[in-house]
């Protein structure tokens, strides 16, 4: 009887040795058939029992949320900086450049979608230069106004745009903003653009090339050193300009923004009569119109909310020019 337990116990024995060679055998086997990839851990095998063993992950194959490979991007180019030379233009191609200088002001003439001849021509012809004389057709509205001096009308302005959820841009010139440090706050803390309109009002295309440039980039550090923001929008005074200005402009990271209506609104003690004014506003309305007006009338302000309301019933949206 004893002899047959001590068969039966080494036959038992013998037999777990088998099986315990069969497992480092099939460990061995899996380490030569999958190398791990370069700087990748590879999760070490936990044993529970003699017969269970858990399956092992692949550390080239498998994935998780992290470690997903990501789509290629496409680069993007920068932005330029406002106030800063681009290297767009030499100053031996600046000089080289017409300066001759002019005006701007629009003809009777309109297209089938009341967009003036005049002004699409113009951007035809200086578009290349960061200009803005009309908008392409995308039917959006484009209100502006300039800020020469305060004549006790911006507040009211700014009340109307913001109970009609409405943007605009600002142009300012230098005496403006040190007069009026406010109203240039509320401009930026309610969403619209502060735009340059120069430190002095000057002809732009009748100075040189340094003194033309300080007239923007005096202004500009100036808003950026007193109120933290950056202006990327200009308007030349009188709307005077020379293929040289407008390069100027574009090498110093700006666009320059002209209008495709304007009408007689700035002689305060000449102020046209409202309803002419709202007719003449409203029926010029055009895809991509860039609006002029002076926030020194009183018309302007009295009709502006109709006006805003009139543009969105005709199916136009009121927006801002992107950077």
């Amino acid at each position: 009887m004893k002899r047959t337990i001590a068969i039966l116990l080494l036959l038992s024995a013998l037999a777990g040795l088998a099986g315990c060679g069969g497992e480092d055998l099939q460990l061995k086997d899996f380490d030569q058939q999958t190398e791990p990839a370069p700087d990748v851990t590879v999760p070490q095998q936990t044993q529970t029992g003699p017969s269970q063993q858990t399956e092992p992950t692949d550390p080239v194959t498998s994935e998780t949320e992290d470690t997903k490979p990501t789509e290629p991007t496409e680069p993007t180019e920068p932005k330029p900086v406002p106030g800063t030379l681009q290297g767009i233009y030499t100053r031996g191609e600046l000089e080289a450049m017409d300066t001759k200088v002019n005006g701007w002001g629009l003809g009777p003439n309109t297209d089938d979608q009341n967009r003036p001849v005049d002004a699409t021509r113009a951007q035809e012809k200086y578009g290349q230069y960061e200009a803005y004389f009309i908008v392409p057709d995308d039917g959006k509205i484009y209100l502006t106004f300039d800020e020469g001096y305060e004549n006790g009308y911006t507040s009211q302005i700014l009340d109307v745009l913001k109970e009609k959820d409405a943007k605009a841009v600002f142009f300012v010139t230098m005496q403006y903003v040190k007069d009026e440090p406010e109203l240039i706050q509320r401009m930026i803390d309610e969403g619209h653009v502060v735009g340059n309109h120069s430190v002095r009002h000057k002809s732009m295309p009748t100075l040189d090339l340094d003194t033309m440039m300080a007239e923007v980039t005096d202004l500009h550090e100036y808003v950026l050193e007193h109120f933290g923001y950056e202006m990327y929008l200009f308007r030349p005074p009188m709307g005077e300009y020379s293929q040289q200005s407008l390069a100027v402009l574009q090498e110093l990271g700006y666009k320059t923004v002209q209008w495709s209506f304007a009408h007689y609104d700035y002689a305060v003690d000449d102020q046209p009569d409202p309803d002419k004014t709202y007719d003449k506003i409203v029926n010029a309305a055009h895809s991509g119109a860039i609006y002029l007006l002076h926030a020194v009338s009183k018309t302007n302000t009295e009709v502006l909310g109709d006006v805003i309301d009139a543009f969105r019933e005709q199916g136009f949206e009121l927006a801002l020019l992107d950077r």
